[in-house]
C-alpha cells in the first residue's frame, strides 16, 4: 500500500500516525527497525508481519476496572475459566498494584496473529460457548467500567534478539512452569512494568519516537548492572482507540530458568533502572523522547497465576 500526502486524508485513522514511514523508499535512512517482516507493503517498516505475511498481527488492551469488594469474587472465577480465554489467545492477565493504572482494574492482553479478522472471529467463536455464558453471568455484576484498545508492536521487536514479542510468550506459557497443582500466584515475585508514552500530534511523531527509541535501545539492553531477569517484552502503537500511545513491556523478577528460586521483581526493577542511568546512548536517546511525549506514567502489575507472560 503506497500513500502520498495528497491521500493521506483517506487513510483510516488508525494508520494516519505511521504515513510518514509508508512514503519512504528502501534505502533510506529509516532504522532497520521498521523493515522487518514478509509484507511486501512500506507498512512492514513500521509494525511487525503474521507468519503468513499478509496481514498485520494486532494486540488488544483489555482493562476491566471491577467494584473493591468483588476482585476476589472476579479473580476466582477468572482463574477457573483460565483455559477458555487462552484460547483467544492471552497474553497476559495481571492486576496494578500501584503506578497510573487505577487498582483493581483486570488488565489483559490479547494477540491476534492474523489481525482484526482473527481477533472477531476468535470472540465470535468463544460468545458462543455455554462454559463463557455461564462465567460472563458469575462476574458481570463484579464489573464497573470496560475499556478496549488496538495496538501493533513495533517492528523493533524483531530486530532485537533480546525482545521476544508477544507471540513467544504465548507460546512459552509462563504459567505452565510451575507444575500441576502448584499455582499459588502469591509464590510469583515477578512482575510486569507498563510503560505508557503519550506524544504529541503529528503524522510524523511516532515515527521519530521509535527511530530515536530504536537507536538507543541496545545501549539500555545491554547496560552494565542490568537485573538478569529484566527483559523487555514487547513494544506496542497505539492503532485503534488512543492514538499516539506507545507502551514498554517489561518483566522484572521471578525464575531466570525452571528449577531456580524467585528473584524479587520490585527489586530487579530498581536495579535495572538505576544500571540504565548509567548508559550514555540510552540517555541521549530519552532526551530526544522527551521533546515528542506530552506524559509518561508507568504502572507495575502482578501477574496472574493462570498469566503466559509472568
Amino acid at each position: 500500500m503506497m500513500t502520498t500526502r495528497n491521500n493521506m486524508k483517506h487513510l483510516p485513522a488508525g494508520l494516519c500516525c505511521c504515513t510518514q514511514i509508508l512514503t519512504k523508499k528502501a534505502g533510506s535512512d529509516t532504522p532497520s527497525a521498521f523493515i522487518r517482516g514478509g509484507h511486501s507493503s512500506k507498512l512492514k517498516r513500521f509494525m511487525t508481519t503474521s507468519d503468513n505475511g499478509s496481514t498485520f498481527p494486532i494486540v488488544e488492551l483489555r482493562q476491566y476496572q471491577l467494584h473493591p469488594s468483588k476482585t476476589s469474587l472476579y479473580t476466582q472465577h477468572t482463574a477457573q475459566s483460565a483455559p477458555l480465554r487462552k484460547n483467544l489467545p492471552l497474553a497476559f492477565f495481571g492486576f496494578p498494584e500501584t503506578g497510573g493504572i487505577a487498582l483493581n482494574t483486570a488488565v489483559h492482553l490479547y494477540h491476534y496473529p492474523e489481525g482484526h479478522v482473527d481477533r472477531l472471529e476468535q470472540r465470535s467463536t468463544l460468545a458462543k460457548k455455554d462454559e463463557w455464558k455461564q462465567y460472563l453471568g458469575e462476574v458481570k455484576a463484579c464489573m464497573m467500567q470496560q475499556s478496549s484498545g488496538i495496538f501493533v508492536e513495533a517492528g523493533l521487536v524483531n530486530d532485537f534478539e533480546e525482545v521476544k514479542g508477544l507471540k513467544y510468550w504465548i507460546e512459552n506459557d509462563g504459567s505452565n512452569n510451575d507444575g500441576p497443582g502448584n499455582h499459588n500466584n502469591n509464590n510469583n515475585k515477578g512482575i510486569i512494568e507498563l510503560r505508557k508514552y503519550q506524544l504529541k500530534l503529528g503524522y510524523d511523531t511516532v515515527p521519530k519516537f521509535l527511530q530515536s527509541y530504536s537507536a538507543a535501545l541496545s545501549s539500555k539492553l545491554n547496560a552494565i548492572g542490568t537485573h538478569p531477569t529484566t527483559q523487555l517484552a514487547t513494544v506496542m502503537v497505539g492503532d485503534v482507540g488512543s492514538l499516539n500511545t506507545v507502551y514498554e513491556v517489561w518483566k522484572h523478577g521471578g525464575k531466570i530458568s525452571i528449577g531456580d528460586s524467585e528473584f524479587c521483581g520490585l527489586h530487579a526493577m530498581e536495579q535495572s533502572r538505576i544500571a540504565s542511568r548509567g548508559a550514555k546512548e540510552w540517555r541521549k536517546g530519552i532526551a530526544k523522547i522527551a521533546e515528542l511525549a506530552v506524559s509518561f506514567d508507568t504502572t507495575i502489575l502482578k501477574p496472574t497465576e493462570f498469566s503466559p507472560l509472568r
